[in-house]
């Protein structure tokens, strides 16, 4: 055949591959020649740190910028920090009652991104799509996870920033030498309330994700632990002790008013966080 006669090429040819596969776009081995979500990264593909920090502020600036999210995440606990500071009910016990709020505003904010967020962003992201199409680029399944996760603890942070400055501008004092501790507290927290939030975004459907996400919310808010402390929480403290609410709640607490240890309320965030980690490795679906 001439070369007037030659079909174009719909793009460059590629050089054999010497294994004999091919990637799922084609190639020697035929579409679908490879497992269904492997791919071969490009080697001009940027380096797999980078790929999840983007991934990871692309979907920080997300949150941040979409309304549902912003009052859940900084809306909502600004204004019980603020209106729990400047009012006497509930009781919550002894001590300097901004001193008492402020750790439990904290462990509200840090629940509401990790578990409330996360489930309801990627439980819609599992409806539509998104989180297989993810899965099939350079990213990958792991680079998608890796990158929720540090958006997660980059919005916390602006929620530390924020809301702390908001406490401390209505008198909040903590205890420098449990700062330390509290940052250990947050970190295990995060693990557990992602995990837990990625178990139910990838075993339920986003409608049933969405009502259970603000339900659970609603309930850990009001007798989970997290403002009111679990001692004063009455019939209910011994249970609210063991989730993964109250005993952030406590840790907190107990850093950032006393500069204490709260081995017990570590333990059972630490058991949380592998329980949780666990079971959403097992179940979660990706379609």
């Amino acid at each position: 055949m001439s070369t007037r006669e030659r079909p174009a090429a719909a793009g460059p040819e590629r050089p054999p591959d010497p294994s004999g596969e091919t990637d799922p776009s084609g190639g020697a081995g035929g579409v679908g020649a490879l497992p269904a979500g492997w791919f071969r990264p490009d080697p001009a593909a940027a380096p797999a740190a980078r790929r999840v920090l983007a991934q990871a502020r692309f979907d920080a600036v997300v949150t941040l910028r979409n309304g549902e999210q912003f009052l859940l995440t900084l809306v909502l606990p600004a204004l019980l920090l603020a209106g729990l500071a400047l009012t006497h009910v509930p009781d919550l016990g002894a001590g300097r009652r901004i001193d008492v709020v402020a750790p439990g505003v904290l462990a509200l904010a840090v629940m509401s991104t990790a578990f409330t967020g996360q489930a309801i962003g990627t439980g819609f992201d599992r409806r539509y799509g998104v989180l297989r199409l993810l899965g099939t680029t350079p990213l990958g399944r792991g680079g998608l996870l890796a990158g929720r996760v540090v958006a997660v603890l980059a919005v916390e942070l602006v929620q530390v920033v924020v809301l702390g400055g908001l406490a401390l501008g209505l008198g909040w004092h903590p205890q420098a030498a449990g700062v330390p501790v509290a940052a250990v507290a947050v970190l295990l927290g995060t693990a557990a309330f992602v995990g837990l939030g990625l178990l139910l975004a990838g075993t339920l459907r986003a409608e049933a994700v969405l009502a259970a996400a603000n339900l659970v919310w609603v309930l850990l808010l009001a007798g989970g632990g997290l403002i009111v402390p679990t001692a004063r929480t009455g019939a209910f403290g011994a249970v609210a002790r063991v989730l993964p609410s109250g005993a952030l709640g406590d840790a907190l607490r107990t850093a950032l008013q006393s500069g204490g240890m709260p081995w017990g309320a570590l333990a059972v965030l630490a058991a949380w966080a592998v329980v949780a980690a666990t079971a959403a490795g097992r179940w979660f679906r990706w379609e």
